[in-house]
C-alpha cells in the first residue's frame, strides 16, 4: 500500500525544510523597527541620483546632437531620411552664413517641436541677455532626425562666444529648456 522508498524520501525531505527554518529562526539577524521612517533613507537618495547638467550639450531624447556647417540628406536602413551633419565644428568663421545643429533622437511616441535660441554669451557690444537668433523644426512621429539653423545676424557674425539654448515641447519656456550648445565665432587668422 506504501511505499516505503518514497515515504522515507518525503520524511528526510521535512525534516530538512523543517531544520533549515528553524536554523534561520534562531542565527538571523533581527532587522531594525524605525519608527517613522523618512522616505529619503530608503527611496531618491541623493548620493543616487545624478543631478541633470542644464549648462552642457542636452542628453535624455538625444541620442547625438552636434554643432556643423551644414547637413546633408541620407537614406537610413529603414529606408528613411537620415540628416547627418556636414564639417562639424564649434568653431566658425564670421562670414559663415549659417550655423547648424544636427541632431538624431531616440524613439518617441508624440510629436514635438524642437527650438534652438542663440544668445550672445561673450561677445563685445552685444547684450548677453538678449536672443539674437532663433530656429525651430517640427518633428513628426516618424523622424529620427533634424537640424537648427541658426542665421547670421546682418550678414555677419561678431568674432565672440555664443550659446544656443535647446527647447523640447510645444513652446519655449523655462520647462521646457533640454540643454546648452556653444560656439565660437573667430577671424581666419585668430589662433
Amino acid at each position: 500500500m506504501f511505499n516505503r522508498t518514497g515515504d522515507a524520501r518525503l520524511c528526510v525531505l521535512a525534516l530538512s525544510l523543517s531544520s533549515c527554518f528553524w536554523y534561520g529562526f534562531l542565527f538571523a539577524e533581527e532587522l531594525p523597527i524605525i519608527k517613522d521612517p523618512s522616505i529619503n533613507d530608503f527611496q531618491n537618495r541623493p548620493e543616487d541620483a545624478k543631478p541633470y547638467d542644464f549648462n552642457a550639450p542636452p542628453q535624455g531624447m538625444f541620442r547625438s546632437i552636434t554643432m556643423a556647417e551644414g547637413f546633408e540628406e541620407e537614406l537610413g536602413y529603414r529606408r528613411t531620411h537620415e540628416i547627418v551633419p556636414v564639417k562639424p565644428t564649434e568653431r566658425f568663421s564670421p562670414d559663415v552664413p549659417g550655423i547648424f545643429i544636427v541632431f538624431s533622437l531616440h524613439q518617441h511616441y508624440q510629436a514635438f517641436q524642437v527650438f534652438g535660441r542663440c544668445f550672445p554669451e561673450s561677445v563685445p557690444g552685444l547684450d548677453p541677455d538678449t536672443a539674437i537668433g532663433q530656429d525651430a523644426m517640427y518633428i513628426a512621429l516618424e523622424d529620427e532626425s533634424g537640424y537648427l539653423k541658426l542665421s547670421s545676424p546682418q550678414c555677419r557674425w561678431k568674432p565672440g562666444r555664443y550659446k544656443v539654448e535647446i527647447h523640447a515641447g510645444e513652446q519655449v519656456n523655462e520647462m521646457s529648456l533640454m540643454g546648452t550648445m556653444r560656439f565660437t565665432v573667430a577671424s581666419s587668422d585668430a589662433p
